[in-house]
């Protein structure tokens, strides 16, 4: 009798591990997907208040979701939009609240343990922001000043293992999401902001007055940055990943990218400014989802 309990709890629990993997069924059955998005992740993903948030990745997501609906035969598709922070995406995504994380999350072999990711939608290079007038230009430089990270992130582990900021002594102060981190340094709370380079472009494009802001210094990372989703989802992760390749070969994914990065963005209508690198490009060129260990080797 305690066997027979213990095999019927094993197979509930594989029922329901099956049950939150089945995004494609679930969409379908509940005719709504929960897309994650982010608060100030620079043109990738941000709010415009009133619950709308928009950006490159953000549309990237929503012509998925649109393509999923279209194969799945359903008539209407509500998708609900999921604020999420460095910290909590990853449990939200691996416990249903989310079913496609679309913001700046960097695909590593680490995260790959407890989620899955889509190919490569864009390359990134992590870089550091100062004040123009500070006349910091290098990671040299950093030694004795405040250096402003978002929590969750891993830019000062990046800085701190860069060969050129091992021995540079630095004080770490964190802000809750990355327009907290940027404020930090425009208050002058801290002296510089290391972060991926288009969520500082993007905040510096937004600051009051941009032209105080310089994004200087060497590369420290360059990360395949990629939309999330559950572990272990075999068929979801095709149709998204199907839908991210048509868009790469037929160019889309391109024109949307220069909307977002070259083109005026609301709400203020100012340009990020952030040319199309010839790493993104070979992302699209050849489409895969690995991890930047892979991209490290090089």
């Amino acid at each position: 009798m305690k066997k027979s309990l213990i095999a019927l709890a094993t197979v509930a629990a594989f029922a329901a591990h099956a049950q939150t993997t089945d995004t494609l069924k679930k969409i379908k059955d509940s005719g709504s997907a929960s897309m994650g998005v982010r608060e100030s992740s620079g043109a990738l993903s941000y709010t415009l208040g009133d619950g709308k948030f928009a950006g490159f990745h953000v549309e990237v997501c929503q012509k998925v979701l649109a393509d999923i609906q279209k194969a799945q035969g359903i008539a209407k598709l509500d998708v609900k939009y999921v604020p999420v922070t460095s910290q909590n995406r990853i449990p939200l995504v691996q416990n249903g609240t989310v079913d496609i994380e679309c913001g700046s999350t960097t695909n590593n072999a680490t995260r790959q343990k407890d989620v899955a990711f889509a190919v490569t939608t864009y390359v990134e290079e992590v870089r550091i922001a100062v004040k123009a007038a500070s006349g910091i230009s290098s990671i040299a430089q950093l030694a004795g000043k405040k250096v402003a990270t978002t929590t969750g992130t891993t830019s000062v582990q990046l800085l701190r293992k860069h060969e050129r900021g091992a021995n540079v002594s630095f004080e770490e102060v964190f802000g809750k999401d990355h327009a907290d981190s940027f404020l930090l340094l425009d208050s002058g709370r801290a002296d510089a902001f290391v972060m991926d380079g288009q969520i500082l472009a993007g905040n510096i494009a937004k600051a009051k007055t941009p032209a105080d802001f310089r994004i200087v210094g060497e590369v420290l990372s360059v990360e395949p940055i990629a939309i999330m989703i559950r572990k272990d989802d075999a068929a979801f992760k095709k149709a998204v990943d199907d839908s991210l390749k048509a868009m790469m070969s037929s160019g889309e994914i391109a024109k949307l990218y220069d909307k977002w990065f070259m083109q005026p963005i609301p709400p203020s209508n100012t340009k990020v400014g952030l040319p199309l690198s010839d790493a993104t490009k070979q992302a699209w060129a050849a489409p895969n989802d690995k991890p930047v260990e892979e991209y490290m080797k090089k």
